[in-house]
């Protein structure tokens, strides 16, 4: 019998967005190289659309949020492809990642794959900061049952044997913080949720545990990962992840009986 090659599996790539304007172009195009780019929508009132749609993004809208869970659950609905790869509108693939997916892809692996960020923060590159973000991002799609979480989800798989997971070792570029006022919003945002992720699972806060959390936060991002050699840039980044900790369990306290899953975007 002769020899039968094998259809090229698909790399599906998807995107969660809301009035990402300022970055959706360049993220759309570092995915370019995807069979399909899916964007899911949760109600944008600036042109991120347009300009998605410009680039030939399958565009869907899910303006009802409930959780980042929950949108990536829909946004699995609408993927065809063989992989899926987790972007967000504030992160780029960088050449040498792109490589390295797709040839993950070519090789029709089997498995899970992390990766790790290069932060870019204010409009610098921090050089030294190491981050330590370990984000499973790229799966065999057969493997993802559903999502759970409200912040920080995870995916939850199918399999009952174990799944081979490993690190890229290629970073994606991460634009963290663009300005203190959307870093202001996100401190808010993910401050709230990660107060009602503890106060679901029965933990206590107040002002001298986010104290102490915060403290901790900041020693280790900005000494030990070496942000302090960033400059200003890599000093607001870490004091922004500094004060999201310490308002996280404030909340928890102050705001217990107020605390829900559902803050918008």
């Amino acid at each position: 019998m002769p020899h039968v090659t094998p259809s090229p599996l698909r790399l599906s790539i998807g995107i969660l967005t809301k009035n990402e304007a300022a970055l959706i172009g360049p993220c759309i195009e570092s995915a370019a190289f995807a069979d399909e780019v899916i964007v899911l929508d949760s109600g944008s009132t600036d042109n991120t659309l347009d300009i998605a749609r410009g680039l030939g993004a399958k565009i869907f809208v899910s303006e009802d949020w409930q959780g980042f869970a929950v949108q990536r659950n829909r946004l699995l609905e609408r993927v065809t492809g063989d992989y899926i790869f987790f972007l967000d509108a504030d992160e780029i693939v960088t050449p040498e990642l792109r490589d390295e997916i797709k040839a993950i892809v070519d090789s029709r692996a089997t498995g899970i794959w992390k990766v790790r960020w290069t932060v870019v923060a204010y409009g610098h590159v921090l050089k030294h900061f190491k981050s330590d973000s370990n984000m499973e991002r790229l799966f065999t799609r057969h493997l993802i049952d559903h999502y759970e979480g409200v912040v920080h989800e995870g995916a939850i798989i199918k399999s009952d044997t174990p799944v081979d997971r490993k690190v890229l070792r290629h970073r994606l570029l991460h634009h963290s913080r663009q300005s203190i006022r959307s870093s202001l919003e996100k401190l808010t945002q993910y401050a709230m949720l990660g107060a009602a992720k503890r106060h679901s699972a029965g933990q206590r806060g107040g002002i001298f545990r986010g104290f102490l959390s915060a403290t901790g936060s900041f020693l280790k991002t900005y000494f030990l990962r070496g942000a302090i050699f960033d400059g200003g840039p890599g000093f607001l980044y870490c004091l922004f992840v500094a004060l999201e900790s310490f308002f996280r369990y404030v909340a928890l306290e102050y705001d217990r009986d107020k605390l829900n899953t559902f803050v918008g975007r």
